[in-house]
């Protein structure tokens, strides 16, 4: 806004004290002080609002000014109400520096003023930026990607002073402000920001979970997240291009929303700000359709390796078809990479939905190497589904021959971790989510196999309770191969008749005979060793296991008893 809107309006008693030929200067926004020295709380364009409470004689006032002019202050507003007339020596400093002057009436408070001069420029700001966005839109929709959503997030920052990220359905950092530094293909780096904190992981992850949490409600975005001191609103990100007939449930969308995250609180918001940022949801939506498009080509490809390996094709016609995917996924890469195999299923109760789809999305989004260059990280994975299954795979550059690849690529307890809070909040009550992850092979002779160990281990995660679970080949080598193959029934008999007799001692009589039974097999029998991690006489643990022999009528001294009880355990 113009100094010059300020004396037309009569609600804020101004009254122009000096530089008449300056009242063209735009006012970009409002500080109020008293310090004798306010630099460092100025960033150029304001109306400074005092009380004169700097002011100990004549002296003060040049130096005062001078800051001010030297800051890019627009003007200075001096209030009366302490001292009366503005003093002489204010305004020979402010005419000096041609710096305009105002002197605000005793019965107007400060506060108007700043509302006022708040009000108008968030307006203006706003109406700039949605012309901005209205641009941007129609650059993105007809030709290449104007820079992306870290475009229209930088003018959000510049123009509105909201800072905003967006996430994916995981608390993946898909775009934000400018940080410090960036990696060497570019992208960007969570952590301190160019004028203010970065966004941690473990945030990113709060406010995926709240935001699924939320959708699974049905509500209407923006949604409203406190975490701290800071208030954040959530507005969802919906892939425009993804079900034209829109989705007939919100189970078929939930796990492969992006949100934008604006740290502020969006709920005393005009409507034409609410509109604003939903126009930004839809330009980033633009984004999320043009990347989902780019994988096309990824997922044609994982497509068709899948249907070779399942039908039995021969070895050479695979590789022939992995030395296509591999420039794709992994371009500039000189030798033929290792290969992973991820499984995922999403299953809901009712059997209703088909889980194929949204686990092909979830897993795209899982599987983003934050370490990758070229136009979208997630060019390393290609991802296919089949009914509720879908299947990755995961090019991975080659390891020496003497290393058996064990420890390389994806594993399964750093998949577990990364996802589990958020995806458990949008399964709700209904859904689940089962990861298997196979070890890395050396050749298309071993992808078969690979798909096999992926598809076991997911099978050994679905055995376990809990909405997000996953398992990798480690475990494969173990007891726990055979617990997914045990039926229900079987499992709840074996498992209540050792059991059950323990539980009804323990609630009865707190005795704690469940915890012990674990501790004494973890222990491998030592008495001594459980004694002390339990923290008792040994005497006392010797009661407590001839209890649990005595109910149960077993004898955890016969290596046959001790095998049963630690798979009762383990499957209840």
């Amino acid at each position: 806004m113009r100094l010059r809107a300020l004396l037309d309006t009569d609600a804020l008693g101004l009254r122009l004290l000096g530089g008449e030929d300056e009242l063209d200067r735009t006012v970009r926004g409002v500080m109020t002080t008293d310090l004798r020295d306010p630099s460092r709380y100025l960033a150029g364009g304001e109306l400074v609002l005092t009380g004169l409470a700097w002011r100990r004689d004549a002296a003060d006032s040049e130096p005062f000014v001078r800051i001010l002019v030297q800051a890019g202050v627009t003007a200075v507003a001096a209030g009366e109400a302490e001292l009366g007339d503005v003093p002489d020596d204010l305004v020979v400093a402010c005419a000096r520096h041609r710096l305009p002057l105002f002197a605000v009436h005793e019965s107007v408070a400060f506060a108007t003023i700043t509302e006022h001069v708040v009000r108008q420029v968030s307006g203006e700001r706003a109406g700039d930026l949605a012309a901005v966005v209205d641009r941007h839109r129609r650059l993105m929709t007809s030709g290449p990607a104007g820079g992306g959503p870290d475009a229209v997030l930088d003018l959000l920052g510049s123009d509105l002073d909201l800072r905003a990220w967006v996430l994916s359905p995981v608390g993946r950092l898909i775009a934000g402000p400018e940080v410090a530094g960036s990696t060497a293909g570019g992208s960007k780096i969570v952590g301190s920001e160019a004028g203010g904190p970065g966004l941690p992981a473990d945030v990113c992850a709060r406010l995926a979970a709240e935001h699924l949490a939320a959708a699974r409600t049905g509500r209407r975005g923006p949604h409203r997240v406190t975490l701290g001191s800071a208030t954040y609103s959530l507005f969802p990100v919906r892939s425009s291009g993804r079900s034209p007939r829109g989705p007939r449930d919100v189970r078929e969308t939930v796990l492969s929303e992006w949100l934008l995250a604006v740290r502020a609180d969006a709920g005393d918001w005009p409507e034409e700000r609410l509109d604003l940022l939903h126009g930004v949801t839809q330009l980033i939506e633009v984004e999320r359709d043009r990347r989902d498009a780019a994988r096309t080509v990824r997922r044609r490809l994982a497509q068709e390796v899948l249907e070779l390996v399942q039908t039995g094709a021969a070895p050479a016609e695979i590789a022939a078809r992995l030395r296509v995917a591999a420039p794709v996924l992994l371009p500039g890469l000189g030798t033929a990479p290792h290969w992973q195999v991820v499984v995922a299923r999403v299953e809901w109760q009712g059997g209703d939905l088909e889980g194929g789809p949204v686990a092909q999305s979830l897993l795209e989004e899982i599987l983003v190497d934050p370490l990758a260059t070229g136009p979208e990280p997630s060019d390393r994975v290609a991802v296919a589904h089949s009914g509720d299954e879908a299947i990755a795979l995961v090019p991975l550059p080659a390891v020496s021959s003497d290393h058996d690849g064990a420890q390389a690529g994806v594993l399964a307890d750093a998949l577990l971790e990364s996802v589990r809070d958020p995806l458990s909040a949008g399964l709700g009550d209904d859904g689940r989510v089962t990861l298997g992850v196979s070890a890395s092979v050396h050749s298309a002779e071993g992808l078969r196999g690979a798909l096999e160990e992926a598809r076991h281990a997911r099978r050994v995660a679905a055995a376990r309770s809990g909405r997000v679970c996953a398992a990798g080949h480690q475990e494969l080598a173990s007891h726990v191969l055979l617990l997914p193959f045990v039926p229900d029934d079987v499992r709840r008999a074996f498992t209540a008749r050792l059991l059950d007799p323990l539980r009804d001692y323990d609630r009865r009589h707190r005795a704690e005979l469940i915890p012990t039974l674990e501790a004494f097999l973890d222990c491998d029998g030592s008495w001594t060793r459980c004694a002390s991690r339990l923290h008792l006489h040994v005497n006392t643990l010797r009661y407590r296991v001839g209890r649990i022999e005595q109910l149960t009528s077993r004898d955890l001294s016969r290596l046959e008893d001790k095998l049963d009880f630690f798979l009762a355990l383990r499957m209840s």
